[in-house]
């Protein structure tokens, strides 16, 4: 089974923030496959189903996005699967709307990810970065943490939808193949 992890922070007051990209694109994934979230457990939210032939479920911790990591062990535990991780994050250091794919490597700075590989031990899982600039005037923590404006709305609308692709084509045909379509876009 493929665990596909959105993160993100949970609560309404966090929902439409930069830094909850991740939960955004699990919840479009979740409505265009028609997965719905039916299990909640103390640190994720989750729900199964099959996109692309293969089993996945859908994962949104739960923990706050620092502690992204006590999420995904759990639910490799639950699953049974450490190997077969999607994750999908903002990343600061991409223009907005600009998608990556990354087999494994660093955090790169990015606590979600820092947590995933401090807790499972391992950094060998599938990222799927979406871009959100950085503001230089607002520090990092908050700009992260505030909505997307009016113009940058449309271009992370179509981040989403394009992320949703990305993944579908990851479990269809694998990483390198989703690489070469999307990062020539």
């Amino acid at each position: 089974m493929w665990l596909i992890i959105g993160l993100g922070n949970p609560g309404k007051i966090y929902a439409k923030t930069r830094h909850n990209l991740g939960f955004m694109v699990i919840d479009e994934l979740s409505s265009k496959f028609s997965i719905p979230f039916k299990d909640k457990s103390k640190n994720f939210l989750s729900g199964t189903g099959c996109i692309a032939r293969k089993d996945v479920a859908l994962i949104k911790p739960l923990t706050f996005m620092n502690r992204s990591g006590i999420a995904v062990r759990d639910a490799a535990k639950k699953y049974g699967d450490i190997d077969n991780i999607i994750v999908v994050q903002d990343d600061l250091d991409l223009d907005t709307g600009i998608l990556r794919i990354k087999k494994n490597g660093s955090a790169g700075g990015h606590r979600g990810i820092e947590s995933i590989i401090e807790i499972t031990g391992t950094k060998e899982f599938i990222r799927v970065k979406i871009g959100i600039s950085r503001e230089d005037r607002i520090p990092a923590e908050d700009y992260v943490l505030s909505p997307f404006d009016k113009q940058e709305k449309p271009i992370i609308k179509e981040a989403i939808e394009k992320a949703v692709d990305t993944i579908e084509i990851i479990l269809d045909k694998g990483v390198a193949y989703a690489q070469n379509k999307f990062h020539r876009e």
